[in-house]
This record gives C-alpha cells, structure tokens and sequence, in this order.
C-alpha cells in the first residue's frame, strides 16, 4: 500500500473477489466491481456486478414452503466484456494461462484502476495486456476503460472482442443463491452505428428501464485501425468482434466508452435516445481520464485527511474516504436514495439502507453537507410510510423500517439462513425500533453542523416531532414502578431477540433504546425554540399533538425507566440480562478467533446466544459513543438516576469483556469510548477496525460489499474522537490528543458555511479561518471559546 494506491502485485485466485469488492468504482450515481474485463459470473473467483444507486427490484421466492418476496439491489448488465483470442482458439482468460508478471493498482488519487499483466498461453505465445478503467467522476452516466494487448514473441491474426451482457442475474452472495435472481428483462439490443452498441433492459417488478450504449474504437500501432467490426446480436447480449493483424512488439489498443441513462434520470426523454445522442459526444479514453482526474482533485482538496505521519494509516483512510465517495457524490444530490450499509458495491444485505448512517453522516455533516441533506430526505419521502408502519402496530408518529429500500417499508427478511447449520430460521431483528432515534439524531447533528434552519423547519422538525410520538405512544406506563417502558423491541445487540425459552419476541427496556427515546423527546420539545413558536405550532396542528400529549411527552422525559444490574453501577443491556449466563469465551475464541458470529456458531451446535450474557456489537455503550459524558449525565439527572462520569470506564471495562465484535462497526465504537481513559487499547480496536475490509477479518464477507458504515466510522474516528471535535451551544469545541501513533494530522472542515483548514501535532494546533457565508462563528479550544472571522489564524498551544 502506497499512500494514495492500493496495489496488489501477485495474482492470488482465491483473493480475487476481495479485491473485486475493494477494487470497485463508483460516482454515486453507478459503480462497477473491480472485475476483469475478460470475466463472467462463472464460478466463484469473478463476479462483475454493475449497481445503481436506488437500483432495487422485488421477487417472491420459495423459502422453508413460504413465499417469500424480497426487494434486492439489482446487477444490472455487464459492460465491462473486452477479451482477444487467435481465430479458432479459446477466448483470453486469466484462468487458462500462465501468468508470468502481475500488478493490479487503485489508483484513489484519480479514480483510475490499472492491470498489467505478462502471461504465456498453451502453445507458448507471451503477451503483455495493460488495462485502465474509470467511472467518471465527472460525468455521472459515463464509463470507460482502455485494454492494451501487446505480442511479446509472436505476430499473426486476432479477435479482439468488445460486449454489453445483459444475461446477469443476482448471484453474489452464496446465501441467497438459492432464491429467486432473475431481476431483468431485455426490451432492445442492436447497433447504433459502426462504432456503437445498444442494450436496454427492464426490471421485471419496479420496471426501471436501463439502455446502455458502448463506442469502441480500436487503434494499432497508435492509429486507428479503420477495421469495421462484425456484429453478433443474441437476446440480452450484443458485441462487436474486430479482426486485426498484430505484430510482435507493437499494441493492439481499444478504446470502450459506454454511457448508461434510466428511465428515472433528470432531465432524460428516454434512456436510449439520450444515451446514444451523448455517446457521440464523448471524446476519447484520455480526455474523459482527465475531466475525470480534475473531478477527484477537487473532491480530495476538501476531504482528504492528511496524516503523513503514518503511511499505513494514510493509505488505508483514503481507501474509506474514497469508498465513502463512490457511495455519495454530489451526483447523489436529487436520486432519492439512501446509503446501503454495503456500499453500492455487492449485494450484501440487498442493498438496504440501515442505521450506518450514524456512522457515515458526521464526515460528510463537515466536509460536503449537501449530501447529507438528500441523504435526510430520502428518510423525509419516506416519512408517509414509516407513520403507516406505527399506525398498523397501534401506535402514533412515524416508525421507520430497520431495514429500508424503494418506498420505505419495512425490509427486513422474516427468515434467514444460516450458513454454518444451513437451517432457515425466523428473524426478529426488525424489532430494532432504535432505527427511528437515529433518525432523528442525523437530523439534529446535520443541524448543529450547518445551521440549516430551512431544512430543519420544513422537514427536519417534522421528522423529529413524529419520532417522539412514535415513541410516546410505544412508551406504557408501569404502575408498579412509575416509569414508562418500552417493551418487546431488539437492541443495537442484535444477538438477543428474545428471552430463553419465551414464546414472545423481543426484549424489554433495551437501555439504549430508552435513553435514545428520551433524547428524541427532549429535542422534539426543545425544537420551538430553534424553528418559532409559529412555525413550532403549525407543525403541531399537522401531525395532531395536542397539549395533552406534549404533557405526556414531558413526563417520560423525567420517568423513563433504565434499567441497572443488582447492586451495581452497570447499566443493563436490557431487563432480565443479569439472569442470562456467562460465556466461555476462552474456548470459543481458540476455535472461531475474537470477531465470532455466535449467533451461528451456537444456533449450528443446537444452542443459543440468548441465553448468554454475549453480544455481536455495542449496544449500551453505543450511549458512550454517541453523548458527551455531560450530555448523557444531563439525561440521566433529568431521569432522577444517580449516575456520574466516573462510572463510564466500569460500563466500558464490563461490556467489553462481554462483545463478540461479530460487525465491524464495534470496534469503532469501543475505540471511541477508550479515546481518553485507555488512548492504547483505542489505538488497538481502530487499527482492527482500520483493516477489516482490506484484510477481510470477518472471513468473506467483504468480497459481498465492503462496509460502509465501519469504513466511515475510522474517518470519523480520526476527525472528531482524535481531535475532541463536538458541536454544543453554538460552538464548534476542540480538544486535540493525537495518538502516539499518529503524531499530527492536516485536515479541513466544513461549518456552518465556512471551510476551517486545521493543523494538529501534540504540541500545537493552528486553525485558519476561510471565507464563508457568515459573517463569523465560535470555535472553543479546551474550554474556551474565540471569535473568528475570515482570514483570521490562530494558534494554540495543546501540550497537557
């Protein structure tokens, strides 16, 4: 790994679809994994998955003698096909030849990744094949790639052969191979001109058409080769083939830009005349590299962050930021869509959108909130739905899905398989109601950020208000005790879904989900004074909350019950868990390592995780992650429990030795909460959180997706738990300590309209103030806050 690169200079099979998931390409608009252009879907080392963003189409399956309908994120055709053979010969693939040198680079600097490769065939011909691919960057429609053959030791004729395959199906996850996969429908393939091919294709349910057209152009020797193609036109699946003579030494070079427009683009009258119309506008592969190239400096000028200090933790940053980026761009603004937990990167929970957004929307809050804005209202157009969702369950507000996709409903599978017992078996994790609290807390953090009161007025407050209704109206009252609860939900844990031997599903009083509802219902009663007493109040007569229920609301903000373990300071993870078992963890990590499914391994050897004090991830700790010590001890305090900022490391030190790290956003989380008590042990989980996807910790399920939302927590990781960054009374606070590992940090932020460019060492902090929309802002540093205004630099000293 290079600071801006990750190469890989051996071709390792069994690594292929790893590096296809790390290797993928997007805009936000498209992305395309990092498979070779010779390769099909036709065993297990090559999946060539094209996706779009939003995407999404249902079919009904036969699951367990259920019919189960399920909506996917769809592998749209195959646009990358490019390979060569002698006439009569087998086509090039890597898998028939001997390779005798190999580099294939991701090149995040510019967006580009390149292959070589030096390989003998059968009969003892060598060639040399050099690639370069783009998604560009610059243009959302857009993408390209150049594939270079030269003959080593051999001259004579060759097919070079140029495809678009619309015969794809869904395929990529081994889970749901046996489920229904068939997404698409050919409407249309032919040939535009001499140069050009046409496909076009329909989603069988959600019928989003796609038309794809791809120009090729074939060069020899530098010159265009005036070779006219012949033409094969089969149902789902056309190609040009060019027959060429080649000489020894001398490169084959061609030329493939293909544009894919949808039935729901902007400013688009049909998708195929439209995309043929531009493909004649595009110039050739080294122009669009460099309109694509300036697109990527710009971005990286406002969201790299630069801590050259240490290489390893460069690289791999950049790798997160730049996934982040194929994800969300600003060609998200205005799609509709949300962000998949997996990136539009492989089909890996079907493309869903789930609470990684808590994990994702700080780094872009402060580097390109625009995106975050959409990324809200993709949850405001949605909000009709989540308040059908609460009404169905007999409640009030707005419930929003644990899983989300098209309209917003609820898609959550109600069986799953498990991989290591093969057995399907029912899933309860739909009972995560928490999902609407984090909702609520990316609109007010995105608020806090910007200061957008348009957004929060029109929408924001609006989603607020309805969340803290739905959890008013959740909420019962306990006449014994006097608090409310929340009964039968299922926490961030996920491993706990009921209680051993119950019949009933979900838990009660998950910790986190009662102090989440709290802070919902504080804010939504705090909200007239940030939006007006006006507006506050029209919102009120909207949604039908009466004085009476904002007196309720009030009341469960003094008397929601939280529950705490006997004659302890500990906050339990839910009530009833001081009466599960404790875990032999010695023996199952020997055999299953620290990041164990122990859901899977227990339900396979005929047992249970419920009953075991043992968790896949933070669950209340996540309080820790996501409050200030003041923050959470105000809540606490209003809720008349004594408990105090010296109690956080004893319900660290206890959780910790109690979690599987069965997702990947743990460790971000308990590197988080060790950021200042323990800095060494903070170090150690972000380092393991650094590497998950690039070394694949969780043994295969990056080559399915890469992990968006773990990806993003190590850059906010290093943005706001390293330098002590947080938002309170309209000031922006810093209180840098760097860690030993990573002795200094450049970076800029975005607030409330202005760019911040900050300096970090362990000794000294200079922040430089840049133009912005505002006349000046408030930045703290340890405790005390300044003025700045444009132009303005400052300088701290930051040794303790």
């Amino acid at each position: 790994m290079a600071d801006w690169s990750i190469i890989y200079n051996q071709w390792v099979p069994k690594e292929q679809t790893l590096r296809e998931a790390l290797c993928t390409l997007g805009n936000g608009y498209i992305a395309t994994r990092g498979a070779f252009e010779e390769t099909l879907a036709e065993d297990d080392l090559h999946y060539p998955g094209t996706y779009l963003a939003g995407g999404y189409n249902r079919l009904t399956s036969e699951v367990a003698g259920k019919q189960i309908e399920n909506e996917d994120l769809v592998n749209w055709p195959n646009w990358l096909p490019v390979s060569f053979r002698q006439p009569g010969e087998a086509w090039f693939h890597i898998s028939n030849v001997e390779v005798l040198d190999f580099k294939q680079e991701l090149d995040m600097q510019h967006g580009v990744l390149r292959r070589f490769v030096h390989f003998r065939d059968s009969k003892g011909r060598e060639s040399k094949l050099n690639t370069r691919r783009i998604v560009s960057m610059a243009n959302p429609h857009l993408a390209a790639l150049e594939w270079q053959l030269t003959p080593f030791n051999w001259s004579g004729e060759v097919e070079l052969r140029a495809a678009l395959d619309g015969r794809v199906i869904n395929s990529g996850v081994a889970r749901y191979r046996a489920l229904a996969s068939q997404h698409l429908e050919t409407l249309e393939q032919g040939q535009y001109d001499e140069e050009t091919l046409y496909l076009v294709v329909q989603t069988v349910q959600s019928k989003t058409r796609m038309a794809q057209v791809a120009r090729t152009k074939v060069y020899l020797s530098g010159q265009a080769s005036g070779v006219l193609p012949q033409t094969k036109i089969e149902q789902g699946y056309t190609e040009h083939v060019y027959k060429l003579q080649a000489t020894e030494g001398q490169p084959l070079r061609l030329e493939k830009s293909v544009l894919l427009y949808t039935s729901r683009d902007w400013a688009t009258s049909e998708p195929l005349q439209d995309a043929c119309a531009n493909s004649i506008r595009q110039g050739t592969f080294e122009e669009s590299l460099e309109e694509h190239k300036r697109a990527w400096q710009r971005i990286w000028n406002r969201c790299d962050l630069d801590t050259a200090c240490n290489t390893k933790v460069q690289s791999a940053l950049r790798l997160h930021i730049f996934h982040l980026l194929q994800s969300v761009s600003g060609h998200t603004v205005d799609l509709d869509v949300g962000v998949p937990a997996r990136g539009w990167h492989g089909e890996a929970y079907r493309g869903h959108i789930f609470w990684d957004e808590l994990f994702i929307f700080p780094f872009l809050n402060l580097h390109l909130p625009a995106i975050t804005r959409e990324l809200l209202m993709y949850r405001y157009r949605r909000l009709n739905e989540a308040r059908s969702a609460a009404k169905a369950a007999g409640y009030k507000g707005a419930m929003f899905p644990w899983q989300s996709g098209s309209n917003g409903r609820e898609e959550s599978q109600v069986i799953h398989l498990n991989p290591q017992s093969g057995r399907w078996l029912p899933d309860n994790t739909f009972l995560q109601r928490h999902i609407s609290s984090a909702v609520a807390y990316n609109v007010w953090h995105y608020y806090q950020a910007t200061g957008d009161i348009d957004f929060l007025s029109y929408h924001g407050a609006e989603m607020l208000l309805d969340i803290a209704q739905f959890w008013s109206t959740i909420a019962t009252i306990n006449q014994e005790t006097g608090r409310y609860e929340i009964l039968h939900v299922v926490g961030p844990d996920e491993y706990h879904t009921e209680y051993p031997d119950s019949e009933e599903v979900g838990l009660n009083n998950n910790a986190y989900t009662n102090v989440m509802a709290v802070w919902v219902i504080q804010k939504a009663l705090q909200l007239k004074e940030v939006i007006g007493d006006s507006r506050y109040q029209e919102l009120l007569t909207k949604r039908h909350i009466s004085p009476d229920h904002l007196t309720r609301w009030e009341d469960i903000g003094k008397r929601m019950y939280v529950p705490f373990l006997e004659d302890t300071r500990i906050i339990a993870q839910f009530d009833g868990y001081d009466q599960l078992h404790e875990f032999d963890w010695a023996k199952y990590r020997v055999k299953h390592g620290e990041a164990m499914r122990l859901d899977r391994i227990l339900e396979s050897e005929g047992d249970s995780v419920n009953k075991y004090k043992a968790s896949k991830q933070a669950d209340v700790l996540m309080l820790f992650y996501l409050f200030s010590s003041e923050e959470l001890i105000s809540i606490f305090q209003q809720l008349d429990y004594d408990f105090r900022p010296e109690r956080i490391p004893e319900n660290i030190a206890y959780y910790e030795q109690r979690t599987s790290h069965g997702s990947t956003l743990s460790k971000i989380v308990h590197a988080w909460v060790l950021a200042r008590s323990d800095r060494k042990r903070s170090w150690t989980n972000f380092e393991t959180a650094l590497m998950s996807d690039l070394e694949d910790i969780q043994g295969g399920t990056t080559a399915e997706g890469i992990h968006l939302g773990a990806m993003a927590g190590t850059v906010d990781l290093v943005q706001r738990a390293y330098t002590g960054l947080e938002i309170r009374d309209n000031v922006l606070w810093l209180n840098p300590v760097l860690p030993d590992e990573m002795p200094c940090l450049n970076l800029q932020l975005r607030y409330r309209g202005h760019w911040l460019e900050l300096k970090i060492t362990r000794d000294k902090l200079i922040i430089k103030f840049d133009r912005g929309w505002s006349k000046e802002v408030k930045i703290g540093v340890r405790g005390e806050a300044y003025t700045f205004k444009t132009g303005d630099q400052k300088e701290f000293d930051i040794r303790r």
